[in-house]
């Protein structure tokens, strides 16, 4: 076997296994292992999980490849593999060498891995060095991954490198319908919780703090900066309404391209990069904003478009069936969905939440459920349920 259990031909019985949270032994210890350190979506799952499961009983040590920002909010006992993004063969190696050193050392009861590298690379060094059970937290879109990774991926699920496959939406299960039963077997929904951002400021304070233009209409998004992120057709809305300026909260690899597009289409003095922002800040940056933009071409969840509605901000998103699925309560929407690849309904769209406040009420009001639906503590429990079938 691949986890504990006792072994009677070693004299072990149960009351040697490893105790429960609630049992009074010492605390189970579980690992979160993910690749990059970063604010982002994947980061602030495992933050919320990390410290519901503290506060259930359990030992929770995070561990991350490599540090991708400065100014990433660390949770309490992180492990590093790496200062930065391994860029060559030899720093590669030796990430992988202290990953399973981490690992080893640390000596886990399970192992919680985060996105499709965090669960390639975090489960098959997990297997190497230790009989620790392996969770993999699938919040990778398939189409999204390179083929070796895909079918790495495949294989080692169906093989039973992960003892379960934890899939965010039902939409996700439906995209991995095609895959090998023995994968289909291991895969269990639990859809992510997320932190209550309640607007504590107002909007003329929030934009004084984010050194924003106080008098304008503001657009907004908090992602990476990303291609598969479109946030070149948020930035395309400007041009033809010159009292609209648009605010991207996160860093990414495509800054530069989106820069010299605002550049290219004379909207730079209208485009305001703000950096990656702690989660603590979220909020405050929503109160910012007159309407939240999502052009995203691909989501498994949409964390932060569920973070915008529950918070009350008017939110145009791209209309793709996990989105749908998500930003909806009751069957209620809360979000105007559109096709964000054409620029004049994404454009009419926009205007429409900023002219009909019957709309933004309504979708307003529908979004209240939001937290309701996607509770941290049911996530957290749905994951101690899963630790107690694998431990």
């Amino acid at each position: 076997m691949l986890h504990y259990q006792p072994n009677k031909d070693l004299g072990e019985t149960s009351a040697t296994a490893p105790a429960r949270p609630d049992g009074g032994g010492p605390k189970l210890h579980v690992l979160l292992a993910q690749t990059q350190a970063e604010n982002a979506g994947a980061q602030e799952i495992s933050r919320l999980l990390g410290a519901g499961l503290t506060a259930r009983g359990y030992r929770v040590t995070n561990l991350f490849f490599f540090r991708k920002s400065d100014s990433f909010d660390e949770p309490p006992d992180t492990l590093y593999c790496a200062p930065s993004r391994p860029g060559d063969p030899v720093a590669l190696l030796r990430m992988l060498w202290t990953l399973g050193r981490h690992i080893s050392t640390t000596r886990p009861d399970a192992v919680l891995t985060f996105q499709h590298f965090g669960n390639v690379i975090g489960g098959g060094v997990t297997r190497l060095v230790s009989r620790a059970p392996v969770v993999a937290n699938q919040v990778s879109s398939a189409l999204s991954m390179s083929w070796p990774v895909r079918t790495a991926d495949i294989v080692m699920g169906s093989l039973g490198f992960f003892d379960r496959i934890t899939l965010n939406s039902q939409d996700m299960q439906r995209e991995y319908s095609r895959y090998p039963a023995a994968y289909r077997s291991r895969m269990v929904h639990v859809p992510h919780g997320f932190d209550d951002k309640a607007l504590t400021l107002s909007k003329e304070a929030a934009r004084h703090e984010f050194n924003l233009p106080p008098d304008c209409v503001l657009l907004g998004c908090a992602a990476r900066l990303h291609p598969h992120k479109r946030l070149d057709m948020a930035i395309r809305l400007l041009p033809d309404q010159p009292s609209w300026h648009l605010a991207l909260a996160g860093q990414g690899a495509d800054e530069a391209r989106l820069r010299q597009l605002a550049n290219d289409l004379n909207v730079s003095d209208r485009l305001h990069l703000l950096g990656e922002i702690a989660p603590s800040r979220m909020a405050d940056f929503l109160a910012c904003l007159d309407v939240f933009v999502f052009p995203t071409q691909a989501e498994t969840f949409g964390l932060a478009a569920v973070e915008a509605a529950n918070a009350g901000v008017p939110s145009v998103v791209t209309d793709l069936p996990v989105l749908r699925e998500v930003l909806s309560y009751e069957g209620r929407p809360t979000a105007l969905f559109v096709d964000a690849a054409d620029h004049a309904k994404l454009s009419a769209a926009v205007s429409k939440l900023l002219t009909d406040k019957q709309l933004s009420d309504e979708l307003r009001q529908n979004a209240k459920g939001l937290r309701l639906r996607y509770s941290v503590d049911a996530m957290v429990e749905e994951y101690g349920r899963i630790l107690d079938q694998v431990i």
